[in-house]
């Protein structure tokens, strides 16, 4: 059985109209041969991501989900344009193609991209692979070692500097996402209002150096080589890539991070093999980020917890769309109970916090 990343047929309700797309493709890509085959990469909760195979070629297409969207979010053009000028800078960016804006081909904005073949860790780490703990834990600094390559890109250089606002920045993601979460609450959810005022309360001034904010850097967006699991070819999901504050981007990081002692029902939420013998701790995930970028943090609980409001908003505003009918993917069903267990997490860490 091949380690690279497999498809899935297209969920219901969710299927590209194939005519169409092809004729789109083979407009902007002459060279492409027979009529594709159009499948769906089962991750992710938010952009829709879908492989396009032609007899000489893989692409693979991204488009906004369906139903209720925040206003700023699933930007397919701004995304385009990150793949395409961020390349020169973090050669680990997939090439992008082609941008449609025409919405009457099929109902959104969407681009195509190259498909980088590889490996991605997804829930478990698969026990085909064979790596020892000492061989995860190399992985894991090799991991956090691109985190803080792109943290360091000189976005300027690439032509990126209109791309966010690093003044006020920490402010504005707090005060932002506070308003997310409250836009798409639903008479089920937690209310966070205690975590909320403690962000407000707490909130460190913007850091010295602001970078380039790549918003999920998980390893289930990291692609490795299948012929040398241990090397990182590619990062994916450049959606909420922004300039700011790294430290933010690192709590953002660390909200998705489950260790291996975890409770169980933390471990439910694991979406990345991050509890795997050899994995960094989220202490020593900081202390390894640290030592490498040439800083100190002493505040790590404020940027933790902040990663862990801003993910349940993103759960609540995916839950949102489901609650109203707006999906049908019964996947986010049980996303309000993972809303209340990461308030619980939040509350745990804010009142042991000595900041």
């Amino acid at each position: 059985m091949s380690l690279a990343d497999q498809t899935s047929p297209v969920r219901e309700g969710e299927q590209l109209p194939i005519d169409v797309v092809d004729q789109y493709l083979k407009q902007q890509i002459p060279s492409l041969e027979g009529t594709p085959v159009i499948s769906q990469f089962p991750g992710g909760a938010s952009n829709l991501t879908y492989l396009i195979e032609y007899a000489n070629r893989e692409l693979v297409l991204r488009r906004p989900p369906f139903g209720h969207k925040a206003k700023s979010a699933h930007d397919m053009g701004r995304e385009f344009r990150i793949l395409n000028q961020l390349n020169a800078g973090f050669p680990y960016c997939p090439k992008a193609y082609a941008y449609c804006t025409d919405e009457s081909l099929i109902g959104t904005p969407f681009y195509v991209m190259e498909r980088v073949r590889g490996i991605i860790l997804r829930e478990n780490m698969p026990a085909e692979l064979g790596f020892t703990a000492d061989q995860t834990t190399a992985l894991c600094k090799s991991f956090i070692d691109k985190f803080v390559e792109l943290h360091n890109v000189d976005y300027l250089a690439c032509g990126l500097g209109d791309l966010g606002k690093p003044t006020g920045y920490v402010q504005r993601q707090i005060e932002g996402w506070i308003d997310r979460y409250e836009r798409a609450i639903t008479p089920d959810a937690a209310k966070w209002e205690p975590v909320k005022q403690w962000l407000r309360d707490k909130m460190p001034a913007d850091h010295h150096k602001p970078g380039i904010v790549h918003n999920d850097y998980r390893f289930d967006n990291v692609i490795l080589n299948p012929e040398n699991p241990m090397e990182i070819i590619g990062v994916l999901d450049w959606e909420m890539t922004t300039i700011g504050d790294p430290l933010m981007d690192l709590g953002n990081t660390l909200a998705y991070w489950i260790e291996a002692d975890d409770p169980a029902p933390v471990q439910l939420m694991r979406r990345q093999p991050s509890n795997a013998p050899g994995m960094l701790t989220r202490r020593q995930f900081v202390d390894y980020y640290a030592e490498r970028a040439g800083i100190r943090l002493d505040n790590f609980d404020y940027y933790y917890t902040y990663g862990l409001f801003r993910l349940a908003a993103i759960v609540q505003q995916i839950y949102y769309r489901y609650f109203h009918g707006q999906t049908q993917d019964k996947r986010f069903a049980k996303f309000v109970q993972m809303n209340a267990l990461l308030e619980q997490m939040s509350l745990q860490v804010i009142n042991k916090s000595t900041l």
